[in-house]
């Protein structure tokens, strides 16, 4: 029998189309048996409220992770049932915790992701967030692949202006974005951890868009994502001509480096 794919996770900074993919990897999941959640956050959450601090003072902290999950659920075809479960996870690890039966916050972390996903022939999560505790995501899921989405700058500072609603993270002018945009992408390019191509994968939207990314991303986790482009079509990933600050340039230039080659 082989080995249940690793879990995915999905990362790029805001307004880079990670949304637009974690809609293709929720169809393409559900339909192969698996599940993956567009913005469940659990080990995000996890990171703040399943601490060491925590476990010693045998103090698992459900009230906060659910009202965090419940304020802005996730969403894909199988996010109430996912967050049915997660309740279920919860508040029997608390009960284990507060008997002083876990003594390990890290392993209990994963333990409580892997929970979450349980009888998923395979299972993922796309938080933005994510980018900025690579540290953390690692030792909460150690075996997990990566995936790193790459937007032009110029693009997502465009985006984050127009940004709509109650945003009070957005920046506010043209520098700032582009200064947010790097500031998310300097901690993937300071990871030891994401050089390795058989761990990390690093996709660019408008090659995404042009159907490239896709399968060189479907190659990468050994599931066909291709039928499923459908759900990009309407999106444009046109290349930028905007002029940009000299290290911003060499930003960008160094992520495309990344793009792990097609084999």
């Amino acid at each position: 029998m082989s080995p249940a794919p690793a879990p995915l996770v999905l990362l790029g900074a805001q307004r880079s189309g990670t949304t637009a993919l974690a809609g293709v990897l929720d169809h393409a999941f559900a339909d192969a048996g698996g599940v993956f959640t567009v913005n469940g956050k659990l080990p995000y959450l996890l990171h703040r409220w399943c601490t060491q601090a925590d476990v010693h003072g045998r103090h698992l902290r459900v009230d906060e992770i659910l009202h965090a999950l419940h304020r802005k659920p996730p969403y894909g075809r199988h996010s109430q049932v996912w967050l049915e479960t997660v309740e279920k996870v919860l508040r029997a690890a608390a009960a284990e915790v507060a008997d002083g039966r876990v003594t390990d916050a890290a392993a209990l972390r994963g333990q409580l992701v892997r929970a979450a996903y349980a009888g998923a022939t395979r299972y993922g999560d796309k938080y933005n967030e994510y980018l900025l505790e690579l540290d953390q995501l690692a030792d909460t899921l150690p075996d997990a692949h990566w995936v790193l989405l790459v937007r032009h700058p110029a693009a997502v500072a465009r985006s984050m202006l127009r940004w709509t609603g109650d945003r009070p993270w957005r920046p506010g002018n043209r520098q700032a974005a582009l200064e947010k945009w790097a500031a998310w992408h300097r901690p993937w390019l300071a990871h030891p951890a994401t050089r390795d191509p058989a761990r990390c994968t690093v996709l660019e939207y408008a090659a995404l868009c042009a159907g490239e990314d896709l399968h060189r991303l479907s190659t990468a986790i050994g599931l066909d994502l291709l039928p499923y482009a459908g759900l990009l079509a309407e999106r444009t990933g046109e290349p930028e001509h905007e002029p940009l600050p000299a290290h911003i340039t060499r930003l960008w230039q160094t992520l495309l480096d990344l793009r792990t080659p097609t084999p």
